[in-house]
């Protein structure tokens, strides 16, 4: 079947309309994401400079997990742990989660909010009043 030319032409006018709303929304999408990350990235930079670790310590892969142990004060020997797959890698993560909440005078629910809503509460965790106050009671 056929359609007519002035049917034809506003079907593709159409289509082209949708590709253009498509692609904007990938764009959209994609500077939200980039946004996300960026605010992600600096939160945790000020968090491991409030610990008196290096800030830049947050882009560099593994090296950022023994920071992020050594700000919850863990020992380095949990590494091992967080590299392996699975299982192996969430339970070290959550009690590195909720040690830093605490180092930071927060409680477990707090904890529980960086586990859960890492995105909200890591930056209320670096840009909000919270002190890093390392504890000596000893390392998981």
């Amino acid at each position: 079947m056929h359609l007519p030319a002035p049917l034809l032409a506003q079907a593709t006018t159409d289509n082209e309309g949708l590709a253009a709303l498509w692609a904007g929304l990938g764009v959209a999408f994609f500077l939200a994401y980039f946004a996300l990350v960026v605010l992600m990235v600096v939160a945790r930079w000020k968090v491991n400079s409030k610990a008196g670790q290096p800030g830049w310590a947050c882009l560099i892969p593994i090296y950022n997990l023994y920071v992020e142990l050594r700000v919850a004060g863990m020992s380095p020997l949990w590494l091992l742990t967080l590299l392996a797959c699975g299982i192996g890698y969430i339970v070290p993560w959550i009690i590195c989660q909720i040690k830093t909440a605490q180092r930071f005078g927060h409680g477990a629910g707090f904890g529980l909010g960086l586990i859960l809503l890492n995105v909200i509460f890591l930056p209320i965790l670096a840009f909000g009043s919270s002190r890093y106050t390392p504890d000596h009671h000893g390392q998981a």
